[in-house]
């Protein structure tokens, strides 16, 4: 007797994001299935999958926001359950990775709490981790199974085409940043250029901008970025560039987490368009008039399906993937 195998996929999210989750759910033509996730009175988180998902192929959708804890020890609680339920095959979607920017030791006696990260969700059953514009790509190898590293770079540049008219200069908004600005230049046709900044010693939310290399005088200047936490980087290319002569001046990050004092910096900044993702939620205090909001469920979705029907996922982007 010969029996063929009936792969079924199953989506599951945590409640960090649920609107991405369901916008994701939409694009695959399935349905979010049923976490059931409570917490007792104590604050421990409880899952149980509402029907059986035994030889399936989990998809389990957490992005890490705050309180980046709660929602990364929720997506490890997910990962343990789907396990111990006889999951074939179990990925991990994590549309911001939680603790990318300690990937490294930067002094002594820190932590490299990315790999931690990798530690946990490899020790809770994940076979397979997705993610969106990691901040570091040397993080895909604190994995030991595969890692998929998505871009929001195809809307972005979509994005850009339709809007901006005139001699479009992308910046850098520091070193980190020129291989990404690149490849955004050259699907652009457009030219490059970098801000030179200096974080004074001691401080961690406080950023001196320079120098400009590059032409920018009378351009429309587009900054990108992975992120835009406090801030802080961003605003002061920003008002360099300002001050060097740029008409206007954009910045574009994939993840919008927006600590304190975020929204107060964009306000008073010379940005006059914030474009990011909805990778993050951002919460009602935290918008402003100048924000414009991508969608990458339509990417992560695509990413979803490659994996589920084992076919390339670098495809998708033309190998422009890589971190």
């Amino acid at each position: 007797m010969e029996l063929v195998p009936h792969r079924r996929l199953e989506l599951f999210s945590g409640r960090s994001n649920p609107a991405l989750a369901e916008e994701i759910a939409e694009h695959l033509g399935v349905n979010l299935g049923e976490a059931n996730l409570r917490e007792f009175a104590n604050g421990e988180v409880h899952c149980r999958f509402g029907s059986s998902i035994r030889g399936s192929d989990v998809f389990i959708v957490q992005t890490h926001c705050g309180p980046v804890n709660d929602s990364l020890m929720e997506q490890l609680i997910m990962i343990d359950a789907a396990k111990r339920a006889s999951a074939k095959r179990i990925t991990a979607v994590c549309p911001y990775y939680g603790y990318s920017r300690q990937d490294r030791k930067a002094t002594g006696r820190e932590p490299i709490t990315a790999k931690l990260v990798a530690d946990l969700l490899s020790a809770a059953g994940v076979d397979r981790v997705v993610s969106v514009d990691l901040h570091s790509g040397q993080i895909q190898g604190f994995f030991d199974v595969p890692f998929d590293h998505l871009t929001a770079m195809p809307v972005m540049v979509s994005y850009l085409r339709a809007h901006v008219m005139g001699d479009l200069v992308v910046v850098a908004p520091d070193a980190g940043r020129v291989k990404v600005a690149e490849r955004f230049s050259q699907a652009l046709g457009a030219e490059l250029a970098l801000v030179h900044k200096r974080r004074p010693a001691g401080t961690s939310n406080e950023v001196e901008a320079l120098h400009v290399v590059g032409e920018v005088s009378g351009r429309h200047c587009v900054l990108i970025d992975d992120m835009i936490d406090t801030a802080g980087t961003i605003c002061a290319a920003a008002d360099l560039l300002e001050s060097k002569g740029a008409t206007e001046v954009w910045a574009m990050a994939t993840h919008a987490i927006l600590s304190d004092p975020a929204v107060d910096r964009l306000k008073s900044s010379a940005i006059a368009r914030v474009i990011t993702t909805n990778t993050l939620p951002i919460p009602p205090d935290r918008w402003i008039d100048k924000m414009e909001i991508l969608s990458v469920a339509p990417i992560i979705a695509d990413a979803i399906d490659a994996v589920f029907e084992d076919t390339s996922v670098s495809e998708i982007f033309g190998g422009q993937n890589l971190a």
